[in-house]
């Protein structure tokens, strides 16, 4: 069986504020999330419809 690599893209909300970037990895039916400062970091797993809501909540913040 292969590993399950993640091909991580910077998210098109990431501000270009130097390098303070979010990225995004589709694994399967779910969206990992990583700081790009610390790639080794934890991540954040979350169901698409998870990822809707916490950007509908953070736009209206």
């Amino acid at each position: 069986m292969a590993p399950n690599i993640a091909t991580w893209r910077k998210a098109s909300y990431s501000s270009g504020n130097g390098g303070n970037c979010v990225e995004l990895a589709r694994l399967g039916n779910t969206i990992a999330i990583r700081d790009s400062k610390n790639p080794d970091g934890p991540k954040l797993v979350l169901t698409p419809r998870a990822l809707h809501d916490l950007t509908r909540v953070l736009k209206n913040s």
